[in-house]
């Protein structure tokens, strides 16, 4: 029922949203007399504002065409090299890579949004890096017979792409899949298996919500498991490939954190709004291009995501050492030579301080020099992978530390 009035709702906003921008049209339309009359442009700026809010959002494209690299521009070739049910595997590439370029594996989150979030960081690694990133699928568009995706076939899938990658390759974990990514390098070094990974950077990550606990952490404390299966979990309708399927809804995602910072939302469309009346088109597209990506939200199989509010924001499992896969009780002891690197945000209000940098106190048989902790000065959750400051603070201290434990070379950008 949630999902199907959802759905009414979205084909009445739809509709609502094309008349709104038609009437935008007619406002700035040369041929209009009404053009001249000094309420047309606050008229028609209002109305292409709602349009951009109401507009029906399908998966983004990466765009990445060129990469620059000391002076030079290179095309970017994207491929999908291998295809899975519940997430393509995407490498990157250009012809100003060295033969020995690193490999980077970029885990992106399968958090409500697609991989594309990524798109700034993708960028800024392919000057230097192989990348390959993560492209989770969108759960309602995974037909039942591909069967169920837990926290238990992350794990399989990111080791899988590593297997698929070979020996040497480093790990980039956005946000949430720093938990499975931890767990994931945490058996393989237990196996001693050739294709864990090189190093392993979390970035923002979960790993131990006890943590300077945020909101986001409180709204999964305050309720049991049972109220998240039965009052956020839907049936995908019919008339998606996924049919049938268990999921929690990206539109409801999208409602959690736009309430969450409601009031700098509302500011940011009014700004859309001034910048549009006084004709500043450029402003206003930015502010487009950001929605644009915020606003495209994907279902998330419900089996993976109540594991999640269970063992990573209620039981702590992986922390206190409890987290089982397949059986298998995961020793973070295990990981002996993955060089771990920390980076967390000064004003991250979805992952608090201390919540990633757990990890390095965690990985007790890892030496010292192995770990790094960064806090990135004024910069919030979605800052640390994209941005200004992620391209000229953070990015070159994770360039400098795969150069320093790569078995390839790596130069690093000033």
């Amino acid at each position: 029922m949630l999902y199907n009035l959802h759905e009414v709702q979205r084909s009445w906003l739809n509709t609502a949203g094309a008349m709104a921008s038609m009437g935008a049209e007619m406002l700035t339309f040369p041929g209009n007399p009404m053009v001249m009359m000094g309420f047309a442009p606050v008229m028609a700026s209002a109305l292409e504002v709602f349009a951009h809010a109401t507009a029906a959002r399908g998966k983004p494209e990466f765009g990445i065409e060129q990469v620059t690299v000391d002076g030079v521009s290179h095309p970017v070739t994207e491929a999908i090299v291998q295809h899975r049910p519940f997430g393509n595997l995407l490498r990157f590439t250009h012809q100003g890579l060295p033969a020995d370029a690193p490999k980077l594996l970029i885990i992106a989150p399968m958090s409500g949004h697609f991989a594309t979030l990524l798109r700034g960081t993708v960028a800024r690694m392919i000057a230097r890096c192989e990348v390959y990133i993560t492209d989770w699928a969108d759960a309602k568009m995974v037909p039942l017979e591909a069967g169920h995706f837990d926290l238990d076939d992350y794990i399989d899938y990111v080791i899988g792409y590593l297997e698929f990658i070979g020996p040497g390759a480093h790990v980039l974990a956005v946000c949430q899949p720093s938990v499975p990514a931890f767990a994931a390098a945490a058996m393989m070094g237990a196996e001693r298996h050739p294709c864990r990974p090189v190093t392993l950077t979390m970035m923002g990550g979960p790993v131990d919500t006890r943590e300077a606990p945020t909101s986001v952490n409180d709204v999964a404390m305050q309720r049991p498991l049972s109220w998240f299966e039965t009052s956020v979990i839907a049936t995908v309708p019919l008339i998606y490939p996924g049919a049938g399927r268990r999921v929690y809804p990206g539109f409801l995602q999208l409602a959690g954190f736009m309430a969450m910072n409601l009031s700098s939302h509302l500011e940011g469309h009014y700004r859309m709004f001034k910048h549009l009346v006084v004709g500043d088109g450029e402003s206003a597209d930015s502010s487009k291009a950001f929605y644009e990506e915020y606003r495209s939200v994907s279902d998330l199989p419900a089996e993976y995501y109540l594991q999640t509010i269970e063992h990573v924001f209620q039981r702590h499992s992986l922390p206190k050492n409890e987290f089982v896969h397949r059986g298998r009780r995961i020793d973070l002891a295990a990981i002996t030579d993955t060089a771990l690197l920390a980076i967390e945000g000064e004003k991250d209000d979805i992952s608090g301080i201390g919540q990633t940098r757990a990890a390095l106190h965690l990985a007790t048989g890892l030496p010292e020099a192995k770990k790094r902790y960064m806090l990135a000065e004024n910069v919030g959750h979605y800052g640390i992978f994209n941005g200004s400051k992620w391209r000229t603070k953070i990015a070159p201290v994770l360039e400098e530390w795969i150069s320093r434990h790569d078995r390839g070379h790596l130069k690093v950008v000033a």
